[in-house]
C-alpha cells in the first residue's frame, strides 16, 4: 500500500526533528498492509534516557508547529527507555539503544516495505 501525503509528511517532519537531536538509526516502515490500526512506524534510538526524552520532545514540538498535530497517545515518557507516540497514521518509537537492539523492531517488521526518508544531517540518518 502506498502511503498518502499526510502520512509521509508526518514521517518526514518527525525524522528531521529526531535527526536534529542526534537520534540514531532512524528508519520507517509501511505497516499498513499488516496492521489495520496504523499506516507506518517511525523508529529512532538514542544513547541515554535523557536523549530519548529530548528526541521525543523535539518530535512532538515539530509535529505540533509544522502540522498542527498532537499525539493521540504517549507511552513510556517517564522511564525514557522506550517512548511511543501514537499519531494514528504513524506510530513513532524512540528507544534507548539497548532496548532497540533487544526488542529488534526492525527485524520484526523487516518483511514490510521500508519508507524512504528525507536526507538527514546526522551521520546515521541516511536511509
Amino acid at each position: 500500500m502506498a502511503l498518502n501525503e499526510h502520512t509521509r509528511s508526518i514521517i518526514e517532519v518527525a525524522a528531521r526533528a529526531a535527526d536534529d537531536k542526534l537520534a540514531e538509526n532512524i528508519s520507517a516502515v509501511d505497516v499498513g498492509d499488516r496492521l489495520g490500526i496504523t499506516d507506518a512506524f517511525l523508529m529512532a534510538s538514542a544513547e541515554t534516557e535523557r536523549q530519548v526524552n529530548a528526541v521525543v520532545d523535539a518530535i512532538e514540538k515539530a509535529l505540533s508547529e509544522e502540522l498542527g498535530l498532537k499525539p493521540a497517545r504517549r507511552e513510556g515518557q517517564g522511564e525514557g527507555r522506550w517512548v511511543l507516540l501514537d499519531y494514528l497514521d504513524v506510530v513513532i518509537h524512540v528507544q534507548h539503544q539497548e532496548d532497540r537492539e533487544f526488542y529488534a523492531l526492525d527485524r520484526l517488521w523487516s518483511d514490510c516495505p521500508a519508507v524512504e526518508l528525507p536526507d538527514l544531517g546526522s551521520k546515521d540518518g541516511a536511509a
